[in-house]
């Protein structure tokens, strides 16, 4: 069966995903423990699954120290380790014509608010950490103290689109509203942009003419809570490779992109 994986988990509301993927835990589908749970919102409600399942958990209100930075940046210090240009340099979340000062202050409140989160984490060592419906996206500065080895990434989130398409918080609405005739969810590995990472596993509904924004996401969370503890166990199994490809587009230009490739169960 192989050593038992330990996953820390980040979540913002509810954490039903998390939900799934504790039930999986317990009934042996997924060889893991869950160790710790944290959140970036006080109120969040899915901190009280944790509590009463004897999991610890922790709080680093972001909200918090953006309004501190708001009122008097100087005050909110970046942690030592904290570089600015090589973080913008390597953020992928937006635009070349986005506001520089606004691109900095979130930047710097993020580090500051992540240098927080890991002084956290460091507590409960973990092989996996899993975002279920962590509605912060996370900065170079966090990802790579986390993935301390580029070629293993052990940051999962799931989204509520069939990832390339509909990025960002609301995966579900733009779905319904672009006019689709299928929508779904993604479970990928996190990288520097917003829902760009390496895909590991996608599930699709049908949209029918009758569907509205609400059964839709009732259609799509279903599929979640099936989808997200399925990648988890091919994690722990150690089934998850990523690999740089390279296709040669019909212009003669070159595209190279990571991707996740799943290994055969050692079982078959």
């Amino acid at each position: 069966m192989g050593r038992t994986i330990r996953i820390g988990a980040l979540i913002s509301g509810t954490g039903t995903n998390l939900q799934a993927i504790i039930d999986s835990c317990e009934s042996g589908k997924i060889n893991g423990k869950i160790v710790f749970m944290g959140s970036d919102n006080p109120d969040a409600s899915g901190l009280e699954r944790g509590s009463a399942l004897g999991i610890p958990t922790f709080v680093v209100n972001y909200g918090s120290i953006i309004q501190h930075f708001k009122k008097a940046p100087e005050k909110v210090v970046p942690p030592d380790d904290f570089d600015l240009d090589d973080l913008l340099a390597k953020q992928t979340l937006f635009t070349a014509d986005a506001d520089t000062a606004k691109v900095k202050a979130f930047i710097i409140t993020r580090a500051v608010a992540e240098a927080k989160l890991l002084d956290e984490m460091k507590h409960y060592p973990f092989d996996l950490l899993v975002l279920a419906g962590y509605m912060r996206n996370l900065s170079p500065y966090f990802i790579e103290r986390v993935n301390t080895d580029p070629d293993i990434p052990r940051i999962m989130n799931i989204h509520p689109a069939l990832l390339p398409a509909f990025p960002g918080v609301d995966g579900y609405g733009d779905t319904f509203r672009y006019g689709c005739k299928i929508g779904g969810c993604t479970v990928h590995f996190v990288d520097y942009g917003e829902d760009s990472g390496p895909i590991i596993g996608q599930k699709a509904y049908e949209i029918l003419e009758h569907d509205t924004i609400d059964s839709i996401r009732a259609k799509g969370l279903k599929l979640e809570w099936t989808l997200y503890p399925e990648c988890v166990k091919l994690f722990a199994q150690g089934r998850l490779k990523t690999v740089r490809m390279s296709y040669e587009l019909r212009d003669g230009r070159k595209m190279r992109r990571t991707v996740v490739k799943i290994l055969p169960s050692p079982e078959v």
